[in-house]
């Protein structure tokens, strides 16, 4: 096989990946509601994915024959092909949409009324809503030709308006913009109804399609058709060792919605003569233009109303409590007897915030540390942080201010903590630093005690509700004393002196840790040995990493792996990776944990990490990896990670031909793996609970 063939695309499969979010959307057994949800978590993607990923094919496709040499692509063949995906999968968006969602949405009593189906009442309630409450936004401007031409804002709804003038014997095309104000509004306006019992609606789009009328009296409108351009939202930020870093990405983010345009997007209805006035407006080219359905911004979705009808959404599954912890006088005091392990969303995620905050107020806790990524806007864990510098507490973070998109939000919070007391430190030019680790040192007796957090996911309370992902608890020495190292990293940007040893640590060794247990299985199954590996991550895309899979494979490693994302590597095809077999699981929570078992020769090494197996985390950023030393949290996770391996509702067989087809199992009992680990996580505690509150009979 040559080497072309041996990898797929990154953003190829990467399309892959969304078009399985857009199957959920297409699942019957999906409830209504959540339905909709995953339009809108499609539509979110693709927007992120043409802002960041497209642009740069786009600047790649456009630039000089010496920058095309050194690539290994063909950039405008890969870019065709991404934009033809795309087109296709916007195509069974609007089937699924129009076809399936709206249907049922009627048979629950819940309609999207179009224009020509507004009673007398409806027409006078819009109209008299546009004049009171979209008029002073929809920012009308007649176009003519490259005289006049607006700015339009970076992913806001337009509609775009052919127009005759009354007053002109003989008509001419003329053509204007109005703003659809979906950001000062909601997106979808409830109408009054005769019947109590029927919800009505119409989009806030069709509200000003509707109302449009009003604001050029002097023109027939001939027709209207949304539209939308997304700009580059790439920083472009030079990877060095001078000049203020934190200046250059203030001001770079500042520049993000003034960015090149990296698409228009527009009503695939919409007639050539239309569109190709638009293009010469706005010097668009045919590789900038995505068509969609009649509307754009599907992610404002997420905020459909659900006129409280519960059994339209997903069935509510509580959190388990972890009580040990929750209960406790001092979580330290648990830590400190055993490791314990989180996996959220299963398992409440109050045991993180009460790490958090029992070290602001224990009057033995002298120092906290914590590497901030992405963190939610209202914070529990920063709020103890800012009480803790008030305590007394010596307390600083490391925050990661090109997380992307989160970079505005984490400057916030950076100058917030400044001001509160606490030693913030900012990114590494040319890395970025996403470890997921917090430290707590404690006075035991007197002594000096490291507490650890050491995590998959990010000190996010929100998205612990959705993500799922593990957290170990530990004081054991041979991680607390790593992880204490990779702080002073961070703060002293000095390199350690004493080598890692438990931990993998990124711009360390962590890619040679995962290179040598992956030599070991290869060792073992050259030696005749039983080897095997199970590899969870979110994407995989590194070439030394697939080679040595590859290379693995070929010698008798059998290879299981659950990968959400992106899958560079091509499993099942004979004599290079007939070893391999690769599920994607996508359902109700976000896959983000990264877990890797490796079976050494019966002796089960189990990690989680923070990274997946892309150029950019095993060589670009600050990742850690850290091993489950605990035999009974070790056997748990395996545990969970067989239960997902036999998913045969939500589980997807990456392959070659990226079919995403369902793995189905001839035993006719479901697995749906999500929901068996709740249950599974909740049988756990509750035994454990129930094993606790036993009292013993006397002697």
């Amino acid at each position: 096989m040559s080497k072309q063939n041996r990898y797929v695309h990154r953003d190829i499969s990467w399309l892959s990946f969304n078009y399985r979010v857009l199957q959920e959307a297409k699942d019957v057994s999906v409830p209504l509601l959540e339905r909709l949800k995953f339009l809108a978590i499609y539509s979110s993607n693709l927007d992120e994915f043409f802002r960041v990923r497209v642009a740069n094919h786009r600047s790649l496709a456009r630039a000089d024959k010496a920058t095309k040499k050194t690539l290994d692509f063909n950039p405008e063949d890969v870019l065709n092909e991404l934009l033809d995906l795309a087109n296709k999968h916007q195509l069974e968006f609007s089937n699924i949409f129009e076809n399936m969602i709206l249907p049922e949405l009627r048979k629950n009593n819940i309609q999207i009324i179009s224009r020509k189906n507004l009673t007398k009442e409806q027409i006078e309630f819009i109209d008299t809503y546009f004049n009171d409450n979209m008029l002073p936004f929809v920012q009308p401007v007649v176009l003519v030709g490259k005289k006049v031409k607006p700015f339009l804002n970076d992913g806001a709804l337009y509609l775009a308006l052919h127009m005759h003038s009354k007053d002109v014997p003989k008509p001419i095309s003329e053509y204007a913009l109005v703003k659809i104000p979906s950001d000062h509004m909601s997106r979808f306006l409830e109408l009054p109804s005769k019947s109590s019992s029927v919800k009505q609606f119409i989009m806030l789009d069709d509200a000003v399609r509707h109302s449009v009328r009003l604001i050029f009296p002097g023109y027939e409108i001939q027709d209207s058709f949304s539209i939308k351009l997304t700009r580059d939202a790439e920083l472009y930020i030079d990877d060095e060792y001078k000049g203020d870093l934190l200046a250059k990405i203030k001001k770079s983010v500042s520049k993000r919605s003034t960015g090149l345009t990296s698409r228009m997007v527009y009503d695939r209805t919409m007639p050539k003569h239309f569109l190709d006035y638009l293009m010469y407006v706005f010097d668009l080219e045919r590789l900038d233009l995505l068509p969609e359905g009649r509307y754009h911004n599907n992610s404002d979705f997420f905020k459909f109303p659900d006129f409280g009808k519960q059994n339209l959404k997903d069935q509510k599954l509580l959190p388990v409590k972890i009580m040990e912890l929750e209960e406790s006088e001092s979580i330290f005091d648990k830590i400190a007897q055993k490791d314990y392990m989180i996996h959220v969303p299963y398992h409440s995620y109050e045991p993180v915030i009460k790490f958090f905050e029992d070290a602001a107020n224990d009057p033995e806790v002298t120092h906290i540390k914590v590497i901030q990524y992405r963190v939610a806007k209202v914070s529990r864990i920063m709020m103890a942080l800012k009480n803790a510098v008030k305590n007394g507490k010596q307390v600083s973070t490391f925050i990661e201010v090109k997380a992307r998109f989160d970079e505005e939000a984490n400057l916030k919070w950076g100058e917030e903590l400044e001001s509160a007391g606490v030693s913030v430190f900012y990114s590494m030019p040319g890395y970025k630093v996403h470890s997921k680790i917090a430290l707590v040192r404690r006075l035991e007796n007197g002594k000096p005690t490291l507490f650890t957090y050491l995590s998959t996911g990010n000190f996010h309370e929100d998205t612990a509700k959705v993500y799922s992902d593990f957290g170990l608890f530990t004081s054991d020495k041979r991680i607390t004393s790593e992880a204490a190292r990779v702080f002073t990293f961070l703060e002293t940007k000095q390199r350690p002196i004493e080598p890692f040893e438990h931990l993998g640590i990124g711009l360390f060794n962590l890619k040679e840790k995962f290179i040598a247990l992956i030599d070991r299985e290869i060792k073992n199954a050259k030696n005749r040995k039983k080897a095997s590996m199970i590899l969870k991550m979110n994407s995989i895309q590194d070439k030394e990493m697939i080679e040595k899979l590859y290379e693995a494979s070929e010698a008798g490693v059998k290879i299981k792996m659950i990968i959400r994302g992106i899958c560079c590597l091509i499993p099942g095809i004979k004599g290079l990776s007939e070893n391999i077999e690769a599920i994607s699981i996508v359902d109700r929570y976000l896959e983000h944990s990264r877990i890797f078992v490796f079976h050494n020769d019966g002796q089960e090494e189990v990690y989680l990490s923070s990274a997946d197996w892309m150029v950019r985390n095993l060589h670009f950023r600050v990742e850690t990896l850290f091993p489950i030393l605990d035999e009974e949290i070790a056997k748990s996770l395996m545990t969970c990670l067989q239960i997902q391996i036999n998913d045969n509702v939500k589980a997807r067989i990456i392959d070659e031909h990226q079919l995403n087809t369902y793995k189905k199992y001839s035993s006719d009992i479901a697995v749906r793996s999500q929901i068996e680990t709740y249950f599974y996580i909740k049988r756990k505690e509750e035994s454990k609970n129930l094993q606790d509150k036993t009292i013993l009979p006397q002697n």
